[in-house]
């Protein structure tokens, strides 16, 4: 079949389409970049692992929703109002927008950072808050990088929604307030749960359950992840 339309399109002057042929090149080398993924639901208790991590293994600690709500203020940002409005609305800001600040946030990170676990085009990375989509997922291991593992921090919306009223008094967040917040449990629910099934697929999810202490959480979380660097 394809001969033959390539006949007809000879016949009728047609150019034929050239093959293409892709090579994917990740902006960070796998091989030399260890990149984890902190995902739980809001609340879940990730930061609060994510800043033990940092000290105990070199770690650069990125969140997606930090670099949003920086990006949000930033002036003469494109994107503030936008962003602003899917935060209050507890949605999920545009692949592009997200995947292109943790992108410039790594490398700016990879030009300056010193030490045992970096130069040379080493790093390590905790992405926290990230990817909340598919999409997302998607579009990182794409263009950006491969992850390692995906830390899958796990509690009851109860539990998550009494940590997130209690931050609220002091954390300025307009996100941290109840009908906001429970707008993000539902997007979570609908959205980032398809992302650990799929990355369970590929046996790159350490669940960890967060509804216990923090120092039991740690100790948990720290075998996960001396099981990727070992």
């Amino acid at each position: 079949m394809p001969a033959i339309l390539d006949k007809i399109a000879d016949a009728l002057h047609i150019p034929r389409k050239k093959a293409v042929t892709t090579t994917t090149k990740h902006v960070l080398d796998p091989a030399k970049v260890t990149v984890l993924f902190v995902l739980g639901g809001p609340g879940a208790g990730k930061g609060t692992q994510c800043a033990r991590l940092v000290e105990a293994f070199d770690f650069c600690h990125l969140s997606a929703g930090d670099l949003l709500r920086a990006e949000q203020t930033r002036e003469g940002s494109e994107y503030g109002e936008m962003i602003r409005t899917h935060i209050r609305e507890g949605t999920i800001v545009p692949v592009e927008v997200t995947v292109k600040l943790l992108e410039n946030a790594m490398l700016d990170v990879m030009k300056t950072r010193t030490g045992d676990n970096w130069g040379d085009g080493r790093g390590r990375f905790l992405v926290d808050g990230f990817p909340r989509k598919m999409d997302q997922a998607v579009k990182f291991e794409e263009e950006v990088c491969t992850p390692a593992v995906v830390l899958f921090f796990t509690t009851t919306e109860e539990v998550m929604l009494e940590r997130l009223l209690e931050r609220g008094k002091t954390s300025g967040r307009e996100d941290d307030n109840a009908e906001s917040i429970k707008k993000r449990f539902k997007t979570y629910e609908e959205q980032t749960m398809p992302v650990i099934e799929h990355y369970r697929k590929s046996d790159k999810v350490a669940e960890i359950d967060s509804s216990v202490s923090v120092d039991e959480v740690y100790k948990n979380t720290l075998e996960a992840v001396k099981k990727v660097l070992a």
